[in-house]
C-alpha cells in the first residue's frame, strides 16, 4: 500500500536568554521522496552554541544537495556531513574565540528506508503504532552508566551527571558516531528527533502514544506545551521533528448499479 508523510519541525526557546538549538527538515533538491531531517544542540557560551549549530544544519543541507541516492549509500554520507560541521566548528573557534560545540541526530528518508546518525545527546526515536521500537543511546556519561547496569533509568532521570556528554562536534577530541536504519517501513512508523530540552520530560510510552495519536503538527504542538509546563520556569531549548508515514488508502472505482460486464469471446 503506498505511503503518504507527515511531518513537522518545532523549537521553543524555553526559559533560556538564547535559542541555541536549530532544527531543519530538508527535502533533496533533485531525487523525488528523499528528504533530511537535522536536529542540534549547541553549546559553548552566548552565541558559540547557537554558530556550532546553525554550522551543522548549513553542513548537512550542502550534503544532501550533493547526496546521489541511486548510486552512494546511507551511512558514509551522514558521517561526512557530521565530520565536516566538526571540522568548521573546531575551525570557529579561532575566529569568534568561543569554545562551541553541538550535538546532532540526522535522518535520511528515502523510498522504503531510512537510516538516521547521532553524536552526543540529541536522540531519534522509532515508534510503530505507539510501541518503541528503538531509540538512540545518548553518549553521556548517565547513560554509560545506565547501559552498564550501575544505575537504574529512574536514577538516570535525576543523576547529577545527566548533561555529561562523552562526545560532541567541535571538541578536541574526535567525534564519535552511531548509525542505524530501517530498511523496510510500513504505515504506522514515525520517527521523533530531539535535544534533550524535550526528551528530558517523558517516558517513551507518553511520546509514543501522543505521537500516534495527533497529526505531526498537533502532536508537535502538545508535547511542547506539556514540556513547557513540566520545566516550571527552569527550561531548556526544545526542538523536535515528527516524520510520521501514513497508508494511504486507495478506492477501487465504483460500477453503477446494475452494469454488468460484457465478455468478448473470440472467434
Amino acid at each position: 500500500m503506498p505511503l503518504t508523510i507527515d511531518a513537522c519541525a518545532a523549537q521553543h526557546q524555553g526559559d533560556r536568554k538564547e535559542q541555541q538549538d536549530r532544527v531543519a527538515i530538508f527535502p533533496h533538491p533533485r531525487a523525488k521522496g528523499v528528504a533530511l531531517i537535522v536536529v542540534a544542540d549547541g553549546m559553548g557560551g552566548h552565541t558559540g552554541g547557537a554558530l556550532a549549530a546553525e554550522q551543522v544544519v548549513h553542513t548537512a543541507k550542502n550534503s544532501l544537495a550533493h547526496f546521489a541516492p541511486a548510486e552512494e549509500l546511507a551511512q558514509p554520507m551522514l558521517e561526512a556531513s557530521m565530520r565536516e560541521a566538526h571540522t568548521m566548528i573546531k575551525a570557529s573557534r579561532f575566529i569568534n574565540e568561543k569554545d562551541p560545540h553541538s550535538t546532532v541526530v540526522m535522518l535520511l528518508l528515502q523510498p522504503g528506508k531510512v537510516s538516521w546518525a547521532h553524536c552526543g545527546d540529541s536522540r531519534l526515536y522509532h515508534f510503530r503504532g505507539d510501541q518503541l521500537v528503538t531509540r538512540t543511546l545518548d553518549h553521556s556519561y548517565v547513560e554509560h552508566l545506565l547501559a552498564s547496569g550501575r544505575i537504574t533509568a529512574e536514577q538516570a532521570l535525576t543523576h547529577p551527571n545527566r548533561n555529561v556528554l562523552l562526545t560532541s562536534l567541535g571538541g578536541q577530541d574526535e567525534p564519535k558516531f552511531s548509525f542505524a536504519e530501517v530498511l523496510e517501513v510500513q504505515g504506522g512508523d514515525s520517527f521523533v528527533l530531539c535535544s534533550d530540552g524535550l526528551w528530558a520530560y517523558f517516558d517513551d510510552a507518553e511520546l509514543g502514544g501522543i505521537v500516534e495519536a495527533f497529526s505531526a503538527r498537533r502532536a508537535s504542538e502538545v508535547l511542547l506545551e506539556r514540556a513547557r509546563e513540566r520545566g516550571a520556569g527552569g527550561g531548556d531549548n526544545i526542538s523536535l521533528a515528527i516524520l510520521k508515514l501514513v497508508e494511504v488508502v486507495v478506492e477501487k472505482p465504483k460500477l453503477p448499479a446494475g452494469f454488468v460486464p460484457r465478455v468478448r469471446v473470440p472467434g
